[in-house]
């Protein structure tokens, strides 16, 4: 099967390793703009693995792998800057930066991706800030951000250089099911007819609220499952 030109992601026996030990095996797999994707199983199923070849964290083993573009065979460490701007990555444990506000979490990512100062950075740390709801925070500083608030500021900060791509590695993972349901449905809206969503998850009541593609890690493999269809 040939790539589908306009795929975000395609997987061709892919398989990826960590100091040799082999994770994920004979991943095939095509994602396709607008989809919302839950990867799912159970802790130390190579979830994360997978994730983090997709954007340029482990190498991969075999395989074809072409993420936005970029061909993960010919990623590395002097390069994969230019795979990272076309992503946005959104972490469990949100990996702000404490020592600054939430608008200076911004600003720090656009200036290392290339952005001049001046009225457009302002406005695009506007937009995003508004566009997660945070609107009015972007002067408080992460700690004094709920949990909840500092997710939205870490999927703000995925969202800055307009990235066709989001992945999100247990992006509820520190959250109680109340702020979860904020933050799937946030996600949920971030996909579009140019934008998709990959996310490892635990949290099987939120598929069945906002309904996608699911694929199954488990003993190394990737299986698709039937879409869950909201009740």
């Amino acid at each position: 099967m040939g790539m589908n030109p306009d795929a975000l992601i395609y997987l061709n026996k892919a398989a990826v390793a960590q100091e040799e030990h082999l994770i994920v095996q004979d991943v095939n797999l095509e994602v396709l703009p607008g989809e919302l994707v839950y990867l799912i199983g159970k802790t130390g199923s190579g979830k994360s693995s997978l994730l983090r070849a997709l954007y340029g964290d482990l190498p991969l083993k075999s395989g074809e792998g072409i993420v936005c573009g970029h061909d993960l065979q010919k990623t590395h460490r002097a390069n994969v800057h230019e795979l990272r701007r076309d992503l946005g990555i959104v972490f469990q444990d949100f990996a702000l930066l404490q020592d600054r506000t939430a608008h200076d979490n911004l600003d720090f990512v656009l200036n290392a991706t290339g952005w001049s100062k001046g009225a457009a950075r302002q406005s695009r740390i506007k937009s995003c800030l508004e566009s997660v709801g945070l609107g009015t925070k972007g002067y408080k500083m992460p700690h004094a951000l709920s949990g909840g608030e500092q997710q939205r500021l870490a999927i703000a900060r995925a969202l800055l250089n307009e990235p066709p791509l989001i992945v999100a590695d247990e992006p509820t993972g520190n959250l109680d099911p109340e702020t979860t349901d904020g933050i799937m449905q946030l996600l949920h809206d971030l996909v579009r007819n140019d934008r998709s969503v990959i996310m490892a998850t635990h949290d099987h009541r939120s598929f069945e609220r906002f309904p996608g593609r699911v694929l199954l890690c488990e003993s190394g493999r990737i299986s698709e499952r039937d879409s869950v269809l909201a009740q």
